[in-house]
């Protein structure tokens, strides 16, 4: 198992929940794209959790969305009451998550980061989210998801 410190914090995140971290994988190639993970997974790119880091006012807001879809900052800046998102900066997701874009976890922050789940993972038994590092993802579920980010359920496409 790799031993990079974004990968060992995401494992003990896991755990602390009560989630199951054994399926935490390191696979052999960088894979920075929902596309890339899902063919390195043999899944539907729909059940890829991509895992993207915004800046919302100033404050950083975490996406969970299917890799089959495009956030709509526009729609999820209504939803959360908030003047703009936006994309964020790499400084500024590695700043909030310690994380590198590629490669960001839903857990395993230095500090909690108010996350958003898209509904359309739903549909899916199983779905992969990056587990701290590119190369590195782990299966959960969408309640589970939910559950270990408490996060918050919104349609974000």
């Amino acid at each position: 198992m790799e031993t990079h410190p974004n990968v060992v914090a995401v494992r003990d995140a896991l755990d602390a929940a009560g989630a199951r971290s054994d399926g935490l994988t390191v696979l052999d190639e960088a894979v920075h794209t929902a596309a890339a993970a899902a063919a390195a997974l043999g899944v539907e790119v729909g059940q890829i959790a991509n895992s993207l880091i915004f800046d919302a006012d100033g404050e950083p807001l975490l996406v969970l969305t299917s890799g089959a879809h495009r956030v709509d900052t526009a729609q999820v800046a209504a939803t959360l009451g908030v003047t703009k998102v936006r994309r964020a900066t790499p400084e500024f997701v590695r700043e909030h998550t310690g994380q590198p874009i590629g490669g960001v976890a839903p857990i395993g922050h230095p500090k909690p980061v108010r996350t958003l789940v898209d509904t359309a993972l739903e549909q899916y038994d199983v779905v992969w989210a990056a587990g701290g590092v590119p190369r590195a993802v782990f299966p959960t579920t969408y309640p589970e998801l939910l559950r270990i980010t408490s996060g918050t359920p919104a349609r974000v496409a």
